[in-house]
């Protein structure tokens, strides 16, 4: 998945994270300033479901807005044999 906030954001006028920042917390959402820079300049490792309502809300956006899947980054790591088939069950998952 691609993470697409500041495109997102900037469609609707926000240029700046600290403006993002105000705007979630308006409808209820504490973001700290190192968060934030972590949603803003990059790909989040983990986002709460409830945080992308929020953020979705304040956005006035869809997720499909913020995320964008890119099928061909799973294409590559199945043709690296990345997740190649194992002759026994895999105990963990292919990531």
């Amino acid at each position: 998945m691609k993470w697409n906030l500041r495109p997102a954001a900037a469609t609707r006028g926000i240029w700046h994270a600290a403006d993002l920042q105000h705007l979630l917390a308006e409808h209820g959402l504490q973001v700290s300033a190192g968060k934030m820079s972590g949603l803003w300049s990059g790909q989040p490792l983990a986002l709460k479901l409830d945080d992308l309502d929020v953020i979705c809300v304040a956005l006035r956006c869809q997720i499909g807005e913020l995320l964008i899947p890119e099928p061909d980054r799973v294409a590559a790591r199945v043709d690296s044999g990345h997740c190649a088939p194992q002759a026994e069950p895999r105990r963990e998952p292919c990531w």
